[in-house]
C-alpha cells in the first residue's frame, strides 16, 4: 500500500500518497483521482525513485477550486510547484500517463529549471488527436458516440454502481490490445477514479485549444517519451511527433500495447522505467 500524507502549501493542503525510495518523481493524471492502492503506471517508478502520486486540487482529499479556472494545465503546475516547493525539493522529476503526459509536456515548457527530467507516454501535443479517425475520441470513429455515453454515466452519481462499473469496463476495453491482459489487470492493487468537474474543464475549456508543438521545440531536460503501437486514444503517430519535436527525446514503441503498456507489457516497461535514471 502507499503512504498517504498530506502537504500543506501557499495553495492550500493536497492529499499525496508516497512511495518507493531514490530520486524524488511526482505523477499525477489532469481529473483522476488516486488512493492508497497507488496506480498501475505509477507502481513500476516506485522500484527507482520515491514517487509522490498527487491528487490535483478538486481530486480526494485535496483542497477544493475556488474557480472553474483552477482545473486549467497552468494552475495545476503552479500546484505542483507549491507541493514540490512544501517539500523542500530543489527540482524533482515528473512521470505522466495520458492527460498527465500533456501535463509532463507544460511542466516540461513552463517551469524547465525545476525539473530534472520528464516521463510522457499516451500523449499528443495539440488537440489534433480528437480528429484522427484511429482515435475513439474522433467523432468519425464507430466508438465515439458510446464513449460519450460512457463518460456520461460515470460523471453522473445517480448511476448503480453495477452499471457505473460495466460502463468502465467497456470503455478500458477499448484501449486495450488483449482483453486477457484487461482482466489480469483488474486483479491488482489500482486506483485513478474520473474526477467529473476536472474531466468537463478539460473537455470544454482546455481541448478545444490545445497546440504546444511549437513550443516543444524549446525543451531542453531530458525527456522520455513513449507509445503503444495500438494506442486507440491518442493513436502512435503523435507520440512520434512529441519526440520528433523535442530535442534530444527518448522514444519507445511498446508493440503490443494499446493505451496501457504498463499493464500489457508489464516487464518491457519496468525495463522503461529503469532506463530513464
Amino acid at each position: 500500500m502507499w503512504n498517504e500524507r498530506f502537504i500543506n502549501t501557499e495553495r492550500g493542503s493536497f492529499e499525496v500518497f508516497e512511495k518507493g525510495e531514490g530520486e524524488p518523481l511526482a505523477i499525477t493524471h489532469l481529473y483522476s483521482e488516486f488512493n492508497q492502492k497507488g496506480n498501475l503506471m505509477a507502481e513500476p517508478f516506485t522500484n527507482y525513485y520515491r514517487v509522490y502520486l498527487i491528487n490535483l486540487r478538486g481530486a480526494g482529499k485535496s483542497v477544493k477550486a475556488n474557480k472553474i479556472e483552477a482545473y486549467s494545465m497552468e494552475e495545476t503546475l503552479i500546484d505542483l510547484e507549491a507541493i514540490r516547493k512544501a517539500l523542500h525539493y530543489e527540482e524533482w522529476s515528473f512521470a505522466g500517463h495520458s492527460t498527465g503526459g500533456m501535463l509532463a509536456l507544460k511542466y516540461a515548457i513552463n517551469h524547465p529549471a525545476a525539473l530534472t527530467k520528464i516521463v510522457a507516454g499516451g500523449a499528443a501535443a495539440s488537440k489534433e488527436y480528437g480528429k484522427d479517425k484511429s482515435s475513439i475520441y474522433c467523432s468519425e470513429n464507430p466508438h465515439y458516440q458510446r464513449v460519450f455515453e460512457i463518460m456520461a454515466l460515470l460523471n453522473d452519481p445517480e448511476t448503480p454502481l453495477e452499471v457505473r462499473q460495466k460502463a468502465s469496463y467497456e470503455w478500458a476495453l477499448m484501449s486495450f490490445h488483449s482483453e486477457e491482459k484487461l482482466k489480469e489487470s483488474m486483479k491488482k492493487p489500482n486506483s485513478g477514479k474520473t474526477v467529473g468537474s476536472r474531466l468537463d474543464y478539460f473537455i470544454n475549456y482546455e481541448s478545444p485549444n490545445y497546440d504546444i508543438r511549437d513550443q516543444l521545440k524549446e525543451i531542453h531536460i531530458p525527456s522520455y517519451i513513449y507509445s503503444g503501437k495500438y494506442d486507440a486514444q491518442c493513436p502512435l503517430k503523435f507520440g512520434e511527433e512529441i519526440a520528433k519535436l523535442i530535442p534530444s527525446a527518448k522514444f519507445t514503441v511498446f508493440e503490443k500495447s494499446n493505451h496501457n503498456p504498463f499493464s500489457e507489457e508489464e516487464t518491457e516497461f519496468n525495463n522503461f522505467v529503469r532506463k530513464t535514471l
